[in-house]
């Protein structure tokens, strides 16, 4: 998500029942050591295999519960695509981490390294990045890795200043193509152009670049973002909208060429060159990137990290509240009007006071995270602890936690499987923000040029709250799904 960066962090093991229903975990210290469970399988067979399962015959979500459940562990090693027969460089074996216990090893820097591992041992041809190896691909203990860390937690301070007029300005651009549009056709698809407006509102807040000073870059640049993500991680990821086999062969079976999209990319390039004066000063003159650097940085913050996560994390955020029926926006509107009247007091601090728009933007990151899988390999040999037992790892293994399982770990959140809005309201709602990891890392940790924590943790989750907020003080009820809005109540 915004800045792929993890953190160290070590939560502790609530009593309960863990993920397989196994008995509750004994305390740490008498935690039994078990050979870790699962195979790799035959050379090119077992990872084929896998490959079939995953995104083929079950699916991300059944592969890793069926396997769970057959090994009675949440820890256990298989294989995770890409594969077989193009991707000879790549190392499919891994160990997958599925409870919140073992998944916050991930984040310990004494024991995981996180260099190349953005997308498991799969790295997309730095060509994507301009041939500059950008932050996310960096370990904590390269030193190039602290100047980027810290370029990026700068950029987000100085955009603070503009961060909620940019937001709102391009939300009343959003939202009057959204009523036009259902005024026009009877509803109106938002995903693209939420996607145009969160890809204006971040070039201006995070990069000081306004897209009006060129149409070509405010007409197409959120679709080369779109490309230029796609391509980078379509090989390890289930699309869903083209049918099997054609997925199967002509997506997942080889990586793809940045050339495709190297003419629009450059074209961003230089829109970012041309007008993100500060932003590249800074870079420059305060953290010693060369001026190549700081560009290929400052991009990747804002398209793969700010923009491609937004652009998961919203869509799924505005769909579950237009689709709910149960009374919620009833009860956010409430909440959102006592708070800030008629509107002119929305900002940081307001938003921060209301308990129910927080915590549904928690608990939708928590039952949807952007980011699917997270991965580390390990420093040296060391024990890894589920709720249940302790495993052996050994140095250079992959460590993969499939974040969707890790979330709705049964042993940290009662009835992990329903979205509840109000699960991390009041006292005991804020204790269980320890164990929400959408940031690779738990929502109460601190960025630092030290870790690998999202820089902009707490911005996004502001950024939603203040979406949310300024939708209650436009409409008193909003109807629609997860594609489409197909009514709107303006506030009266």
């Amino acid at each position: 998500m915004l800045l792929r960066t993890m953190a160290a962090a070590s939560p502790r093991s609530p009593p309960s029942t863990p993920l397989t229903s196994q008995q509750p975990p004994s305390p740490p210290s008498q935690l039994p050591l078990r050979t870790m469970p699962g195979s790799y399988g035959w050379p090119v067979v077992g990872p084929l295999s896998d490959r079939l399962d995953y995104f083929w015959f079950q699916g991300p979500d059944k592969f890793f519960r069926t396997r769970a459940e057959k090994y009675k562990s949440t820890v256990f090693r298989t294989n995770i695509p890409p594969t077989f027969p193009f991707f000879g460089d790549v190392n499919p074996n891994i160990v997958a981490v599925l409870d919140v216990k073992s998944f916050s090893h991930l984040f310990d820097m004494d024991l995981v390294d996180k260099r190349d591992v953005l997308i498991g041992d799969f790295r997309p041809s730095l060509e994507f990045y301009g041939g500059v190896r950008v932050g996310v691909y960096l370990d904590t203990t390269e030193p190039k890795h602290a100047k980027i860390k810290s370029f990026a937690m700068e950029i987000l301070k100085r955009s603070s200043k503009v961060w909620l007029q940019e937001l709102r300005s391009n939300l009343n651009t959003f939202w009057g193509t959204i009523e036009s549009e259902v005024t026009k056709n009877g509803a109106a698809s938002y995903i693209f152009p939420l996607q145009r407006c969160i890809f204006s509102f971040l070039c201006a807040s995070l990069a000081g670049a306004d897209v009006s000073v060129s149409p070509d870059i405010a007409e197409n640049g959120w679709k080369t973002f779109n490309t230029w993500l796609a391509l980078q991680v379509i090989p390890t990821t289930k699309v869903g909208i083209v049918p099997q086999p054609l997925e199967e062969i002509f997506l997942h079976t080889w990586p793809y060429p940045s050339l495709l999209v190297a003419g629009n990319y450059k074209k961003l390039c230089n829109f970012i060159d041309e007008n993100a004066v500060d932003c590249l000063r800074l870079g420059q003159e305060e953290f010693g990137l060369t001026r190549d650097e700081t560009i290929q940085n400052l991009l990747f913050v804002l398209g793969f990290n700010a923009y491609g996560g937004f652009s998961v994390f919203l869509p799924y955020l505005i769909g579950k509240i237009s689709g709910d029926n149960s009374g919620l926006q009833e009860r956010i509107r409430s909440e959102v009007r006592k708070v800030c009247g008629s509107g002119s007091d929305l900002n940081f601090k307001t938003v921060n006071e209301m308990e129910l728009v927080k915590s549904v933007v928690y608990e939708t990151l928590r039952f949807n995270p952007p980011v699917p899988l997270q991965f580390a390999r390990a420093r040296d040999d060391f024990q890894i602890s589920s709720h249940d037992a302790v495993f052996e790892v050994k140095k250079g293994e992959l460590l993969c936690g499939y974040q969707p399982l890790v979330m709705r770990d049964a042993n940290v959140f009662d009835e992990p499987e329903e979205f509840k809005p109000d699960r991390f309201v009041g006292e005991t709602g804020s204790e269980l923000l320890n164990y929400l990891y959408w940031s690779n890392g738990p929502q109460t940790g601190t960025p630092s040029a030290s870790n690998k924590q999202c820089a902009a943790k707490d911005m996004v989750t502001l950024t939603a709250s203040l979406l949310i907020a300024d939708l209650f003080l436009r409409y008193d009820s909003v109807t629609g799904d997860s594609g489409s809005i197909k009514a709107v109540v303006k506030a009266k």
